[in-house]
């Protein structure tokens, strides 16, 4: 506000700056000197109100500026503040110990699965075992088992064979 009211001052103060600038003229042309020097100290009076006004206005904003960053930061210091409240809070309900109980409950709970799981895996005989890696051994074998390339050239023409004659008896699927 008071920055606004200091800009009002300005303008009236230009503005009779300006009436008496005509005024002094007028007066020169009248004759009357020291009336129209007396007028210019006026006006000089006046001008430099003016530039004290401009300086006052400038210094009215800065500290505005200033107000409204100090705002801000409070602002932040409020979200800081609440922050770490509700750290403190999550704190108390939480301790180290909590945590502490909460991971060997989970390693205890790990390890007896683990437990379980070897149980399960040695309710197997060794027969059973090796059975299992003779099983492993021959399917290895049949994938390194390729059949042998053919020596005679192959036909320029694949001769057609006919689906119907090629297809199995419907018995000897259903007995397959």
């Amino acid at each position: 506000q008071q920055r606004d009211k200091l800009r009002q001052y300005q303008k009236r103060l230009s503005l009779g700056l300006e009436r008496e600038r005509a005024l002094a003229r007028q007066l020169l042309r009248d004759g009357k000197k020291e009336k129209a020097m007396l007028l210019l100290k006026k006006k000089r009076y006046q001008e430099q109100l003016l530039d004290k006004t401009e300086n006052q206005i400038s210094n009215l904003e800065r500290m505005v500026q200033d107000i409204e960053f100090a705002q801000i930061e409070m602002k932040v210091i409020e979200g800081l503040k609440i922050g770490n409240e509700c750290l403190n809070k999550m704190h108390q309900v939480m301790s180290i110990e909590e945590v502490e109980r909460i991971i060997g409950e989970t390693q205890d709970a790990v390890e007896y699965q683990r437990q379980i799981d070897e149980l399960l895996a040695g309710s197997l005989t060794e027969e059973d075992e090796d059975a299992i890696l003779e099983e492993l051994n021959a399917i290895t074998q049949e994938q390194l088992e390729l059949p042998e390339v053919p020596s005679e050239p192959l036909p320029e023409k694949i001769p057609e064979v006919s689906p119907i004659k090629n297809r199995p008896k419907p018995e000897l699927v259903a007995a397959s």
